[in-house]
């Protein structure tokens, strides 16, 4: 088939789908064999439609073209044999046997007799080498990546797993510039032609039934040859060729830029077109060529009406409309705006930026304010992965940028960007850093570059691809605009003219020429090509102030959105061949708090979070289409991005998370997603590769092909062997796999059946490790995590802390900290420890207290003596103060500014200090003994403070004025007064409180100050509480106990799970005293995983196993209540003959 016969297919696929013929496009793909549809590939596998699945496939390969596509089909007829297994459907795996899998028992017959032994078996999980096979969607989805893989190694596949870059409707578009070119050679042109049918060439006739003649000076004719013949074709037939380009918008631009812009303008360039112009000339172009008749405008399959181009002519003419029958446009576009709220997730931190993956849907990238990015699987509610910010190599740190992290170590992301394919992702930073991550699927996120790329803050981040070469274009406070290699890191240009920072930068092209819009805080636009002239551009935007830009879907629109200082904000279309604005849009908020944001969807949506609401403008009409508040709670300046379909659109809220909202399209994506998710941990989504068994007698089931089969032409040896029976599976990492997955109808038994406490008494119930420990033990009543979860922090009783990393390794590719391996002891090399101030006090008396930066750079901890300020890369001190007495007993960062951290002091005060300014800006005095808890919470706007006299206070962060305290309420039997340390930490919520103590764990609403729920220990719980915490995604608790167990409790019925024996995590004899928990510490992005910091100085990491992926299940809601005291005793009495009690209570 020609080129251009496979091109015309091409153009065909687009239009099926714009039209959503759905089924006719994937018989297209099919027959054609032009483009392999991975995506609907996918679809089917997930969902075992086999059948379309074999049928689809025919089109591209068949069972023995070559090893990879037998592989291929041994792997689907596998997967479709052990499911009729697991089913229990003998007749079917049999007829599967026979019909499906007897081809392959040529290639490998013992392989292929121990594919029929699996019949004989009760479970097939019963053979060894499928032990580890979990339920159908798990499987399916690892063999999916296995087939991904295939598929692309396949070269039968070569050239046809990507569709080629067409502008939307190009089929519409190719037939309405026919049909201008048709009425064009009319001999008697009417003034508005009815064009009825595309079955013959259009022509209109005169009025007398002749042809009139031609006029002389008509423009319609102007340029065409005085025969009335048509133009001579291409050698490619019925294509015409393209007029050459002869105008240009930068030109339009320059013409009524400042003419006194100090910047050179651009010497002609060498072109391949006759009489090559300026390239800054190619830049835009206007719509129609001069002196000839204005474009008719095919219906587009977006925005489903005719839109209106300008006419270059001066005389009117009026334009051809082919006449379709179409839908009411205010109808359709309402259709199209997301406006229902499909998730509700919680991040934890103010979100500045997001951006969904070019080609992933749901998948959503976010960037914090605390220095944090974070990859949403939005359809599952799932986090993907988290990083928060660290500098990754020293030596990239340039002197100013290392004195900036010193005066202030708070860091906040300006922008999250994918590269077009998802493969690499951006993120730039208020403090002179980009980094780059390799994005592979799923929670597999790695280190790709760091770039010092501006000196103060990097303000945007695009890709661009100038020279076929992808590149990274940032821009920052510095006043310029930076080029880099997105492979290398290596700067390709260096764009200075700007006289303020630089806020946003836009790249585009336009036929062969590439170029950058730049905008900066004075309000200045200006336009950059690829080379060292200068800007082409000196431009004013609307408001003087920031501004953004960004082009419609289609790249043929122009849009710029921003706010003035003033607060009044301006979303205008520019008309590029002039340089001016061609429409201005209304129904903003008078004043504006903060810049606005938008975003534009479908060639002919835009829109805009403003006055706590998103609206929506049609491009075509100045006036508010519709707003919306999505369920209320947004910000005054809401931060909106839509996906690249338009049928998702996230939208802030005001309590740090976002809504994902959605039309009706976008609904059945997020259904379609769960019903095909993945239901396990996020660690199953790349399975890590392991070496295959050697074939054999014994493990037949493993036999893999490798890279060394004999081929000849391409095709397998009939003596090789086909594929492991397993290998899909097993490509899992035994040692680890975690993650957290939605909560689901699976946490809870079935009805009727009774349940039982999960209780682990062995070591071999879990997955534990205990932390490798070269210093002198001492027990550990400190630890933490790192945020990014790749490391713990403890500080121990002598005032020594111990810093365990772990590496990156084949069974732990991520190297998070995980209890499958053990981290090693990290200590910099100067072998410096980082040891706490302790003047005359003794530490093993001291009340310790530690605090980590949100971006794990810096250490705040006391062990009676100052507080000490710490590097994490050097553990070096960077300062003391607060020198006691009083001495720091709790520390805690205020959530949005680093330099300020709460301090319980030992004489009951709280002070609020600045590090920066070195100075005490309040004292806060409510309790009457030692502060043992600190919370602070964004939503509420308040610090909750706990003491050792059972007290808990609000404090509102805004004046620090105490608006309520309460003692928390001691369980019958016990003093009036509780006392021992009380500690607090909010839900991700920010408003359910958590507060421990040795008694009970109790749930408040902090709003009210009122308790909602709360446990105590009982008969099976004797001993008291010793710490506990909320797990990472607050669906979990994890409580030590004195007798040294551990037990999980569903955090928000605050009923038990599992309960861990103290066997099972501390070493047995060799302590006179008894060994407990003296704190529990959660991962930050594990929600199962949790690490103890013991009385005998150890450090144990503790996991679910693999195989069960959660600590037990919850007792059913028609279980009734936890058993209710009947007596006076209380739990402490663990001497007692008839142990207390007590109950779970709801309020």
């Amino acid at each position: 088939m020609s080129s251009l016969s496979r091109e015309l297919v091409f153009l065909i696929l687009q239009f099926l789908d714009e039209e959503k013929f759905k089924e006719t496009v994937h018989k297209l793909e099919q027959e054609s064999g032009f483009f392999f549809n991975m995506k609907y590939f996918e679809d089917q596998v997930q969902n075992g439609e086999w059948d379309e699945v074999e049928r689809y496939l025919s089109g591209f390969t068949k069972v023995d073209d070559n090893r990879y596509s037998m592989k291929i089909f041994f792997e689907i007829r596998k997967q479709k044999y052990l499911e009729a297994l697991d089913k229990q459907d003998r007749a079917r795996a049999v007829e599967i046997l026979v019909k499906d899998l007897k081809v392959f028992s040529s290639f490998n017959e013992e392989l292929y007799k121990e594919i029929t032994q699996l019949l004989t078996l009760e479970n097939f999980r019963e053979n060894e080498q499928l032990s580890k096979y979990g339920d159908t969607k798990s499987a399916r989805h690892i063999m999916l990546l296995e087939l991904k893989k295939l598929i692309e190694a396949n070269p039968l596949f070569r050239d046809k797993l990507a569709f080629p870059a067409l502008k939307a409707s190009r089929l519409r578009t190719l037939i309405n510039q026919s049909l201008n070119w048709q009425h064009q050679l009319c001999k008697n042109p009417r003034p508005n032609p009815d064009i009825k049918t595309l079955f013959i060439d259009h022509s209109c006739g005169s009025p007398t039934g002749g042809r009139a003649p031609t006029p002389s000076n008509g423009p319609l004719v102007a340029g065409l040859p005085k025969s009335g013949a048509f133009p001579p074709l291409g050698i490619h037939g019925p294509f015409q060729p393209a007029a050459p380009p002869t105008a240009s918008a930068l030109a339009g631009w320059m013409a009524g830029s400042n003419s006194a812009a100090p910047h050179v303008a651009v010497v002609a360039g060498p072109s391949a077109l006759a009489n090559p112009p300026n390239p800054a000339t190619l830049l835009k172009r206007p719509r129609t060529p001069p002196n000839s008749m204005a474009t008719v405008d095919y219906q587009s399959a977006d925005s489903e009406h005719l839109l209106k181009r300008a006419r270059p002519s001066s005389q009117p003419v009026e334009e051809v409309n082919y006449v379709v029958a179409s839908l009411p446009q205010t109808s359709s576009l309402l259709e199209d705006i997301p406006k229902t709220v499909a998730r509700t997730m919680n991040q934890g931190s103010c979100i500045m930026t997001m951006e969904f993956h070019p080609l992933q849907q749901t998948i959503l990238l976010v960037g914090t304010n605390v220095g944090e990015i974070s990859i949403w699987e939005v359809a599952t509610r799932e986090r993907l992965a988290q990083r928060t910010f660290k500098v990754w190599d020293i030596s990239v740190c340039t002197l100013p940028m290392q004195a900036a992290l010193v005066k202030d170590p708070a860091v906040l992301v300006n922008r999250v960007v994918w590269s077009p394919d998802g493969n690499l992702l951006g993120v730039a930073f208020s403090k002179h850093i980009v980094h780059i991550y390799s994005y592979l699927g799923g929670g597999d996120l790695r280190q790709h570059l760091e770039i010092d790329a501006h000196v103060g803050s990097v303000n945007d981040l695009a890709f661009s691809h100038p020279n076929k070469q992808l590149c990274i274009i940032s821009c920052g406070d510095d006043k310029t605009i930076k080029v880099w290699d997105a492979m290398t890191g290596r700067k390709q240009y260096n764009f200075e003219g700007h006289e303020a920072p630089v806020y946003s930068v836009c790249p585009h092209h336009k036929e062969n020429i590439q170029f950058i819009f730049s905008t900066a805080i004075d309000g200045k636009i200006k336009a950059w090509l690829y080379d060292t002239l200068g800007s082409r551009v000196d431009y004013d935007a609307p408001g003087h102030w920031c501004t953004t830009m960004a082009y419609s879907a289609d790249g043929t629109r122009l849009f710029s959105c921003g706010t003035s200082k003033e607060g009044e904000s301006y979303l205008v279309e520019w008309n590029e061949s002039e340089g001016a604005i061609k429409r201005t849009y209304a129904g903003f908020r008078k004043r504006t708090p903060n810049v606005v944001q938008f975003d534009t969807t479908r060639n002919c949506l835009l829109a805009v979070g403003d006055d706590f609401a998103i609206k929506f403008w049609d491009m075509d009409n100045v006036n508010v289409l519709t707003t919306i508040e999505a369920d209320g709670g947004l910000p005054a300046s809401p931060r909106i991005r839509f996906n690249k379909e338009g049928s998702l659109l996230a939208v802030t809220t005001n309590d740090n998370g976002f809504r994902i909202l959605a039309n009706a399209d976008g609904m059945r994506l997020l259904r379609a997603f769960e019903t095909r998710a993945f239901d396990s941990v996020k660690g199953q989504h790349e399975p890590i590769a392991v070496a295959p068994k050697a074939p054999g007698p014994n493990n037949a089931l493993l036999a893999v092909p490798t890279p060394t089969v004999p081929v000849v032409g391409d095709r397998m040896e009939r003596s090789t062997p086909v594929v492991s029976l397993a290998a899909p599976v097993n490509n899992v990492d035994n040692g680890r796999v975690a993650e957290s997955k939605p909560r689901g109808a699976d946490d809870v038994n079935e009805k009727g059946k009774i349940w039982k406490l999960t209780e682990i008494t062995d070591a071999s119930q879990c997955q534990s490790v205990r932390l490798p420990d070269t210093l002198p033990a001492s027990k550990v009543p400190k630890l933490i995590y790192t945020n990014s979860g790749v490391a713990l922090l403890a500080l121990a009783s002598n005032a020594v802390h111990k810093l365990w990393k772990w590496q990156r390794s084949e069974r732990n590719p991520t190297a998070k900290a995980t209890a499958g391996t053990a981290p090693q002891l990290w200590q910099p090399q100067s072998g410096i420890l980082m040891t706490n101030d302790i003047s005359d006090t003794n530490p093993e008396e001291a009340v310790p207290c530690i605090a980590l930066s949100k971006n794990d750079s810096y250490v705040m901890s006391a062990s009676g003596g100052k507080i000490s300020l710490f590097n994490m890369m050097t553990f070096k001190v960077m300062t003391t103060f607060m020198p006691p007495p009083p001495a720091a007993t709790f520390l805690a960062f205020h959530p949005q500014d680093n330099n300020i951290i709460a301090i319980g002091m030992e004489d009951s005060t709280i002070q609020i200090y600045n590090v920066r300014v070195d100075e005490v800006k309040s004292k806060l005095k409510g309790h009457q003994k030692r502060i043992t808890g600190l919370a602070f919470s964004n939503v509420l706007n308040v610090l909750v403070s706990s003491g050792a006299d059972g007290q808990l206070c609000v404090w509102g962060t805004d004046g620090w004025d105490k608006r309520k305290s309460k003692f928390i309420q001691v369980p019958p039997g016990r003093a009036s007064t509780p006392t021992g340390d009380t500690r607090v930490q909010f839900h991700n919520d920010q408003i359910r409180l958590l507060v421990i103590h040795e008694t009970q764990l109790a749930i408040y609403d902090a709003a009210k100050l009122e308790r909602v729920r709360h446990w105590v220990p009982w008969d099976s719980f004797p001993a008291g509480i010793s710490n506990a915490t909320y797990s990472c995604d607050s669906q979990l608790v994890f409580a030590g106990f004195f007798d040294g167990s551990v037990s999980v409790f569903d955090a928000e019925s605050l009923r038990p799970r599992c309960r861990i024996l103290a066997s099972v995590h501390i070493p047995q004899g060799g302590n006179s005293a008894p060994v407990y928990p003296l704190v529990i510490a959660a991962h930050p992005s594990e929600p199962n995983q949790f690490a103890l910091g013991l009385s005998d100085g150890g450090v144990q990491v503790m996991e679910p196993l693999e195989s069960e992926s959660k600590w037990g299940v919850g007792p059913p809601s028609e279980n009734g209540p936890m058993p209710v005291v009947h007596s006076g005793q209380g739990a402490a009495n663990q001497g007692s003959e008839q142990p207390a009690r007590l109950q779970i209570a709801t309020y």
